[in-house]
């Protein structure tokens, strides 16, 4: 992907596209890729980088969600599982099983959870990852060896998945691009256009690099912005009432000391009802996550200091080792973008379903779902949106789509198995410049190829979308991300133009917003 070029397409295009999108997350990008695929025109915007908001925040599960399972929504979670599979199907290198255990300090908690997990892995049919069993004390410490082992009985093993969210959000918008499709990172919509009968038939926005402004005219518009999705109905109708209800969630980061192993916990009810996981991720345990209602969403959450306190504490029952906030390395907050059912407080209760909704203008929108469910999202939006425009019906091809990065043994390549079929491009980046292989902080795996491949094929333009979503230094790291922002701004800069002053000014801009992932 080089975004000159796409800017230069949308810059001379003359006639209407067939599909333009608004938003570059899971969602839109979703879209684009079903849209494109079929063979339609397709246009997406996003008004920062891709994955900037929710879909870089999940709490990294490809999963059928058990908490939806108790809360009786059978379709949906055989819906998640089978879209589990597909993904696994899809990009493998991205995707992969992992173990859950459910260990047990209460004599029912085994053969309670055991039957109902049971149920989860039947409902998965030909798509199901691993045999769910019940597990004995010695079991249960030998795959978590850090577990609180004090009134342990036991435990209950069952297999979901695990991805790196923002990495398989590259892919896809490389899938897309592959498939035709124009996409566009910091290019910010501002309005909606109207044909004379005031029928949204385009969109206005402005490229935030240059200033410059954009128009493009489309026989449909579809708005993906998730959790902001009102905002852009808004712009169609200033009356609209909000379908979106967010609620945040967050995650601590910890050393990978506090969860060795290569199975993940999974606590089927908190004090408070919640569900909490900690899963080894990317060489360290990530442990989330909570469900706060918001009034409103914004770009950049942070978390509450009451939230942080909760995980700490509900950690603390299940881990030999409490955590401490010195221990933290990273917390990041997401918002999910729930759909409103009536006039519900509590967000955990929601549906994860998702919603489309056509307004009196004729503007699309799709809000709600999961990651898990992105594929069967964008397919339900194209069948809805190409009957709204006119367009001629083609059948949905995704479902058998490699995803952009397939490769079926990616961890051969270590550390940029992330990668896939990528991954031999970097090592010969690598092979022409040995300063490119020396690793960039030694507490993170990344390498300055990589920074220098996100700038050259990935579209990224800043030094928060090298270190936050193309790696995921932030993420796991603050610290060690804010250590390494100068070396990631010189070899950005050289890579795409830029002078020391952009350096400077780009380092200032991270440091500060890398702050607040740390918790003091």
């Amino acid at each position: 992907m080089n975004r000159g070029e796409m800017l230069r397409r949308v810059a001379d295009r003359r006639g209407a596209w067939d599909i333009v999108i608004v938003g570059g997350g899971a969602t839109g990008v979703g879209v684009a890729v079903d849209a494109a695929s079929r063979g339609y025109d397709v246009l997406l915007l996003e008004g920062d980088d891709f994955g900037k908001g929710t879909s870089s925040r999940s709490t990294k599960l490809v999963h059928g969600g058990v908490r939806y399972l108790e809360q009786g929504n059978i379709a949906l979670v055989m819906e998640a599982l089978k879209e589990r599979g597909l993904l696994r199907q899809n990009a493998p290198h991205l995707v992969g099983d992992l173990a859950f255990v459910v260990p047990s300090y209460d004599w029912w908690e085994s053969p309670f959870y055991g039957l109902g997990l049971k149920v989860y892995n039947a409902l998965s049919g030909k798509y199901r990852f691993g045999p769910s069993r019940i597990l004995s004390k010695e079991k249960t410490l030998e795959l978590l060896p850090t577990i609180n082992t004090e009134g342990l009985r036991g435990g209950v093993v069952y297999y979901d998945g695990q991805f790196d969210d923002s990495r398989l959000l590259i892919n896809l918008a490389e899938t897309a691009a592959r498939q035709g499709a124009t996409l566009l990172n910091y290019a910010r919509v501002t309005g909606l256009a109207r044909d004379s009968e005031g029928f949204v038939d385009g969109v206005e926005a402005i490229d935030v690099e240059s200033g410059q402004a954009l128009r493009a005219a489309a026989k449909v518009v579809v708005n993906a912005t998730g959790a902001f999705c009102d905002g852009v109905r808004k712009m169609a109708d200033p009356e609209a009432k909000a379908m979106v209800a967010p609620s945040q969630g967050i995650h601590l980061v910890f050393d990978r000391s506090f969860l060795p192993g290569q199975s993940a916990i999974m606590v089927p009810r908190t004090s408070d009802g919640r569900v909490m996981f900690a899963i080894p991720w990317h060489g360290h345990t990530l442990v989330g996550t909570t469900d706060v209602p918001l009034d409103a969403p914004t770009l950049e959450p942070r978390a509450t200091e009451a939230e942080i306190e909760f995980i700490l504490e509900t950690a603390a029952d299940y881990l030999h080792k409490a955590p401490t906030r010195a221990d933290v390395l990273s917390v990041f907050a997401g918002i999910r973008p729930l759909v409103k059912a009536g006039d519900s407080k509590n967000t955990a209760a929601l549906s994860r379903d998702h919603t489309i909704h056509i307004d009196g203008s004729g503007l699309l929108s799709i809000a709600g779902g999961k990651w898990t469910t992105y594929r069967n999202m964008a397919e339900d939006c194209v069948d809805q949106a190409l009957v709204l425009g006119g367009l001629e019906e083609r059948p949905c091809v995704t479902k058998t789509l490699n995803i952009h990065g397939f490769h079926e043994n990616a961890e051969r390549f270590g550390s940029l198995a992330v990668y896939g079929s990528d991954a031999p491009a970097i090592q010969s980046l690598i092979r022409s410049d040995a300063q490119l292989g020396e690793r960039l902080d030694p507490s993170l795996p990344y390498v300055a190829a990589e920074v220098v491949w996100a700038a050259r094929h990935e579209m990224a333009r800043t030094v928060e979308d090298a270190l936050a979503r193309r790696t995921r230094a932030l993420f796991l790291n603050a610290r060690a991300a804010i250590a390494i922002a100068p070396r990631a701004a010189e070899l950005m800069a050289k890579e795409i133009g830029h002078d020391r002053a952009w350096e400077a000014e780009q380092v200032e801009a991270f440091t500060a917003q890398a702050r607040g992932y740390l918790v003091s």
